[in-house]
């Protein structure tokens, strides 16, 4: 059985930067510029063989014109020990997305890659591993909500897959995916922009996070879509960083993989949002194999 990490990205030729649905969208600049698709499609191919390099591998998914989003396929969907829950976009410019991303899962559960496709009921809102992190140390999910994703989805992911999910409240429409400013990493550390959360959140992160392992993100690297960013054991791949956090990351022994994505920021997305990570288990491969 192959045990490397199993990650979709999207070809990116039906990617532009067309509409503004959070404040970091810039379609004039996109416009202005003759070679940004080109940039673009470079920028993906660095990020798909950072991720090989890493010891990943990864399933491409065809890009469709007039969904320039669905290079961002860490909003499709949550997806754990081969269960998918289908997401369901708040922006119209969105949901388009959703049957493309369901039949892509469908044909991968036929290939044997996943068990199970589940749609989320229709009165919610979710938007996928971008709200809903799984922290492999705790043993549970960080569930964002208040800008994308409903808070009531929250529940139906407790119900899916079985496993607490602790509600983080984001309190800024600049920080509208929990992944823009929220990542757990290997070693029990979380990086995380503390501006980005109610009070109220902030002292739930903190009574759950030891601060020898909180990494507080200033806002230039927040600002960078560094927090957004991609963990492989002690690999993490993430757009270009200030030297502040190359520091801090070197200094807790993570080898920092930088990618120019700044065509992918051009539309508020980064490392993690481009990619949907389809092995994760709420277990360790050796002990289920065990049973």
């Amino acid at each position: 059985m192959d045990r490397r990490p199993l990650f979709l990205m999207t070809d990116p030729s039906g990617y532009e930067v067309s509409y503004q649905i959070n404040p970091w969208m810039r379609p004039a600049a996109w416009r202005a510029d003759p070679g940004a698709g080109a940039r673009a499609a470079a920028s993906a191919e660095a990020l798909k063989q950072a991720l090989i390099a890493a010891g990943a591998q990864v399933e491409t998914l065809e890009g469709v014109r007039g969904l320039p989003d669905l290079v961002f396929p860490a909003n499709a969907a949550v997806v754990l020990d081969g269960r998918v829950l289908v997401a369901r976009f708040r922006h119209p410019e969105r949901q388009g997305e959703e049957a493309v991303f369901r039949s892509a899962f469908l044909k991968l559960k036929r290939r044997g890659k996943l068990r199970e496709v589940v749609d989320l009921p229709e009165h919610l809102f979710h938007e996928g591993a971008g709200d809903a992190i799984w922290d492999a140390g705790r043993g549970h999910f960080w569930g964002g909500y208040g800008q994308r994703s409903s808070e009531g989805a929250l529940r139906v992911i407790r119900e899916v897959f079985g496993q607490p999910v602790v509600p983080l409240q984001l309190a800024s429409p600049r920080f509208y995916h929990l992944d823009t400013c929220f990542c757990p990493l290997s070693g029990g550390e979380v990086l995380y922009y503390p501006p980005a959360f109610t009070e109220a959140t902030l002292a739930e992160i903190r009574a759950r996070v030891a601060p020898a392992q909180r990494i507080e993100a200033s806002k230039t690297e927040a600002a960078a879509f560094c927090v957004n960013a991609v963990n492989i054991d002690r690999t993490v791949i993430m757009a270009r960083a200030p030297d502040s956090l190359r520091r801090t990351l070197g200094e807790r022994g993570y080898q920092l993989v930088e990618v120019d994505l700044d065509p992918f920021i051009l539309s508020g997305g980064g490392a993690y949002c481009m990619t949907l990570r389809l092995d994760r288990a709420s277990r360790p491969a050796a002990a289920m194999a065990a049973e």
